[in-house]
């Protein structure tokens, strides 16, 4: 039997783990002097208080990776398969660290998602589709899916991406004084931008434009995610060609160990093209 584990850079919640048929690996997130696992012991309205009221900037660092070593083995000493699925290894030092830990384990394949929160959850959806596979069909599988799958996104302010390093001082300076809004999402595992836009609705109109421009592949669902609440993304959906509304099945309110480098009111899909 397959089991597989993603982390939470997925965004996945602790209550669609059966959905997905998956289980977590929490990150940690230290929020000043306060350690917790996220999903586990931090609610969304909690961290939203601490981000925006407190003014407290997260850090985020590795899940518990004896509680994972522990976790898997279990699973291998009773013969199951196992697939642990990480956020990308260009932002973030946990699949690294795990594969280190199950690099002599010919039942354990630690997989560089390139991504993270609704890429991986698609990746998650295209594992699920041939469990009963080898663990290396899976892999090329997932590996020939990854640069189909496009995250395109929008941060109300570009002030989280700049505290995380997760963008220039040059591209936070025009994004802020000129009204220049990026589309942001990721190429070759890291953060990267787009395109650039000037006013948030000809940003919007860029993403929703996007589906149509990479022929979205309707096999696979659109992944709405946002931060904090959907006023932008349901101004997006709005102006998305209505054909593309069927797809739309998750609306995803990011994990703080993403939401915490995008802030409050960001928004965006996240597609697979088929070309």
């Amino acid at each position: 039997m397959l089991k597989v584990f993603v982390d939470s850079g997925s965004s996945i919640k602790q209550e669609e783990a059966e959905k997905y048929n998956v289980e977590l690996i929490p990150l940690n997130i230290l929020m000043g002097e306060r350690e917790f696992q996220d999903g586990v012991n931090l609610t969304m309205d909690d961290f939203y208080k601490m981000l925006i009221d407190e003014k407290i900037f997260p850090k985020t660092s590795l899940p518990n990776l004896v509680d994972l070593e522990t976790r898997v083995n279990e699973y291998v000493e009773k013969g199951d398969d196992v697939i642990i699925l990480t956020i990308s290894s260009q932002i973030s030092g946990t699949n690294n660290a795990i594969n280190l830990m199950f690099a002599e384990n010919k039942k354990v394949k630690v997989i560089d998602s390139q991504m993270a929160v609704g890429g991986m959850r698609l990746i998650v959806d295209e594992i699920n589709r041939h469990r009963e596979d080898t663990l290396e069909e899976i892999e090329k599988k997932v590996n020939a899916l990854i640069p189909r799958i496009k995250i395109m996104a929008i941060p109300e302010t570009l002030n989280y991406l700049l505290k995380g390093g997760r963008l220039s001082v040059k591209e936070w300076l025009l994004g802020s004084m000129l009204n220049i809004k990026p589309i942001i999402g990721f190429k070759e595992g890291r953060v990267s931008v787009h395109a650039k836009k000037m006013g948030l609705k000809n940003g919007m109109a860029y993403i929703a434009n996007a589906l149509k421009e990479f022929d979205c592949d309707e096999d696979y669902d659109i992944i709405a995610s946002y931060t904090y609440n959907k006023n932008n993304l349901e101004s997006l959906i709005a102006m998305t060609e209505k054909k593309y509304h069927k797809q739309i099945k998750v609306y995803d309110n990011l994990d703080p160990a993403i939401a915490c480098h995008w802030g409050p009111n960001a928004f965006g899909y996240v597609f697979v093209a088929k070309k």
